[in-house]
Order: structure tokens, then sequence, then C-alpha cells
């Protein structure tokens, strides 16, 4: 697994609002906006679903997600991809749903764990795209 640096990891904490992209079996892509994410380690972050139609579905189908984070206070802007694992009992569930009440006072469904495989840049100049880690 990749494993987040810790500037990657302040561009993350600083954003407040995190698109997060999904596709189907047959490739219908979606994208939602996320509140409630978490970094857990350098390779792992938690995600809230709460609302979660499609992109459950999505995730149950094809268990790969994008997340798209630019900070304008560290002017710095990245893709995160990764493999995702559903959890919907078990300790780390329920630490999730307290976190999630303490946070927004909302209802945490499900967890989104995330294993971070990829991470790129997304800011504009020569090395737009390129592979960070």
């Amino acid at each position: 697994m990749v494993k987040l640096t810790s500037e990657m990891i302040d561009t993350i904490k600083s954003a407040k609002i995190i698109p997060f992209a999904t596709a189907s079996a047959d490739g219908e892509p979606n994208v939602v906006p996320i509140g409630v994410l978490y970094v857990i380690d350098p390779e792992t972050l938690w995600i809230g679903n709460q609302f979660f139609k499609t992109t459950e579905k999505n995730l149950r189908e094809n268990p790969r997600a994008c997340i798209y984070i630019w900070s304008s206070e560290t002017k710095a802007c990245l893709k995160i991809k990764g493999n995702i694992t559903l959890v919907n009992d078990g300790p780390d569930y329920e630490d999730m749903k307290k976190r999630v009440k303490e946070a927004k006072n909302l209802v945490c469904k499900q967890l989104i764990v995330m294993k971070v495989t990829g991470t790129f840049d997304c800011k504009s100049g020569p090395k737009a795209g390129e592979r960070l880690l």
C-alpha cells in the first residue's frame, strides 16, 4: 500500500468538503460531496456513509474509489485512489458512528474504509497528473 506523507495528511485535514468518486461495475460514474473523512493512519482513510445510495451500490459492485483534495490553506491539490471495504459492524464501525455523531450530529449507517493505492498531483502545470506515491 501507499503511505501518505505528513504534508498530504495536512492537506486532507484542511479540506472542508471532499468530492468522492465511484463507478458502477459497468463504468457509470458517480461523485458526491463528503464532509466526514478521517485519516486513521498514512495508508487508511475512513469515510462515513450517512446518505449514500448510488455510492454504496457502486462500491458493492466495484470496490475502488477516488477522492479529490484541494486546500486553499496548503495550496495543494491531490487525487487519491484506493481500495474500499464496507464495514457495518464491529469496533471500527462503532468508533466511526461515535465520531460522526459528535462531529455532525448525524447517524452513520456504514463505515467506508479506503486503503490508499496511489496519489497524484492535480495542480495545473507541467507535473499535472503525475503520480506522487
